[in-house]
């Protein structure tokens, strides 16, 4: 009993501080930008680590009861999943969050000042066109948004999913480093279990922080809150572009004798 309850507890906290990953914050990090209150955002932080700890489970389960090995090129390929989601992440916040500049805001404010006030407009009225070049309309991460972003399934399916892509890149490193220290199958699976627990407790602390200082610093300083989500995007995709480039790269993922440590 004394052996399960620190089993418990161990898996608990260690899955608390894995959701504190770089990798893993900086992904909530594009998500709960614009997140308008911490209880959004925690229920965020919540599906993001039930995705992660659907994806722990399953393949970690598969790894300790069956003795599956993951190839080396797989456990990259699983790895590059990461990397395109981080690149992907940052430039959906980016593609957002540059249309809402206050600068951007203003400048069209002015725009449309004046076209009013010109004298032209009364014998050649000015007509709109929603569906310009510039318009989010032809941006189809903006027309996602647009035409889902209101249903509840839209907003958290994003996170889940996003949980069950990096749950693949850590689950061997978690299985493993569990057969080396428990020996029971029934007790491992439970740690895992334990484990992605503590993932969606730590999680969802993570990005209730982030989303209260996003919101502070927006009621504050509306222009330095636009400005900081921006830079979440470029450190996304400079993250994503990065880890692409050591698995492609550094850990060979194309070349015949690829190398891989899970980690």
């Amino acid at each position: 009993m004394f052996g399960l309850l620190s089993i418990i507890a161990i898996g608990f906290f260690l899955g608390m501080r894995h959701a504190t990953d770089p990798d893993h914050v900086v992904a909530v990090t594009t998500i709960v930008s614009r997140q308008g209150s911490a209880r959004r955002a925690a229920l965020t932080g919540a599906f993001w680590g039930l995705g992660h700890t659907i994806t722990i489970l399953a393949v970690g389960s598969a790894i300790i009861l069956f003795d599956i090995v993951i190839p080396a090129r797989l456990g990259l390929a699983m790895e590059l999943c990461v990397g395109f989601m981080l690149i992907v992440l940052g430039v959906w916040n980016l593609v957002s969050f540059t249309r809402d500049l206050p600068g951007r805001e203003s400048f069209r404010r002015t725009n449309a000042s004046h076209q009013v006030d010109s004298p032209l407009v009364h014998s050649h009225p000015v007509h709109s066109h929603p569906h310009g070049h510039g318009d989010h309309a032809h941006n189809p991460l903006d027309r996602l948004d647009r035409r889902f972003g209101k249903t509840s399934l839209y907003q958290w399916l994003r996170p889940l999913m996003v949980g069950v892509v990096h749950g693949l890149a850590g689950s061997a490193a978690v299985a493993l480093l569990i057969l080396a220290t428990i020996r029971n199958s029934t007790w491992a699976v439970v740690y895992l279990l334990v484990f992605g627990v503590g993932t969606i407790a730590g999680m969802m602390l993570i990005t209730m922080s982030i989303a209260s200082a996003f919101n502070l610093v927006g009621n504050r300083f509306q222009a330095l809150g636009h400005r900081l989500a921006l830079i979440s995007g470029f450190v996304s995709l400079a993250f994503g572009l990065v880890l692409a480039y050591q698995i492609c790269v550094v850990h060979g993922f194309f070349s015949s004798n690829p190398h891989w440590t899970p980690h």
